[in-house]
């Protein structure tokens, strides 16, 4: 009798591990085939992952420069991305900070345009005052040539507009009118010649007076050149505005490039004036609207 229980109790132990290696054999198989699916679907996930929409790139010092396209600043500091503020997957760079936009609610974050409004109170500040950048006006020939004679010859003189304030000699210049004269002359020469010849006399006369007026020579200076026909050795630069010569760099006799500019002429009748506001003092104005606000929507209490 002992002998069959001992039997029994074996081919019992049998069955039990061979059920045990087939069961793990099959999870050792399935945990493979989960591991694959989940790699699969982490990519596809990311995939789906809204992208931020890019709006610009500002300036990396806090000047009031953007740019549409990635650029550096005079110091070789790349510009910063700025992102739609809307997207919920906007991702921060390493140089910025994202907040929330319930923080932003619980730090009383508020913004608003820039508006004019009037104070209830004087404030004190140190200013400047500066010319109206929209009123400067440079005086750059687009030749090379030779300044001949100064008319204006110290900063801060006032000048009217129109007033000459320099001559010069150029070379191409004077080639210039010399081919509008023998065009001209062309011209006339070929009123009985066939119309092809009297086309292209004519192109030419055109295409030299483009040139002239693509150099700014003056309409003025083009009308007495038609008139007359003769050819000047020197052109006359006159002020473009009425104003105060506040940067000269003309020397008499000096030889200067095209595009260089010799003066600068603003127009003083506006001015900016341009203050540093302290901080506390900035929203003076803005306390004092709210003021008169409460004082009309909440009944005054009496302590």
């Amino acid at each position: 009798m002992k002998s069959g229980a001992s039997i029994a109790l074996g081919v019992v132990a049998l069955v039990a591990a061979v059920g045990g290696g087939y069961w793990l054999g099959q999870a050792g198989n399935a945990q493979p085939e989960h591991a694959a699916t989940g790699a699969v679907a982490g990519p596809a996930a990311e995939a789906t992952k809204k992208q931020p929409r890019l709006l610009y790139y500002r300036n990396p010092m806090g000047l009031a420069d953007t740019s549409p396209v990635p650029k550096k600043d005079s110091m070789g500091m790349d510009y910063i991305a700025v992102y739609d503020s809307d997207d919920a997957d906007e991702p921060a760079s390493a140089n910025q900070v994202k907040i929330s936009t319930d923080k932003v609610q619980k730090l009383g974050v508020r913004t608003e345009a820039a508006q004019l409004r009037s104070m209830d109170r004087s404030i004190r500040a140190a200013g400047r005052v500066e010319p109206d950048e929209r009123r400067i006006f440079m005086i750059a020939p687009k030749f090379e040539g030779y300044v001949e004679r100064l008319h204006v010859n110290v900063t801060g003189q006032p000048v009217a507009k129109g007033q000459p304030l320099f001559e010069v000699y150029s070379p191409e210049l004077v080639s210039v009118q010399r081919e509008y004269a023998i065009a001209a002359q062309g011209v006339v020469s070929l009123k009985g010649a066939d119309s092809p010849a009297q086309l292209g006399m004519a192109r030419l006369v055109e295409s030299s007076l483009q040139r002239l007026k693509n150099w700014d020579i003056s309409e003025e200076q083009v009308k007495a050149l038609v008139a007359s026909g003769e050819t000047k050795r020197t052109m006359t630069f006159r002020s473009p505005v009425s104003g105060i010569v506040t940067e000269k760099k003309a020397v008499q006799g000096m030889r200067f490039m095209p595009g260089e500019a010799l003066y600068q002429v603003s127009d003083l009748s506006a001015v900016w004036v341009v203050a540093d506001v302290a901080e506390q003092d900035i929203g003076a104005g803005q306390e004092r609207q709210q003021g008169q606000h409460q004082d009309q929507c909440l009944p005054r209490q009496t302590v």
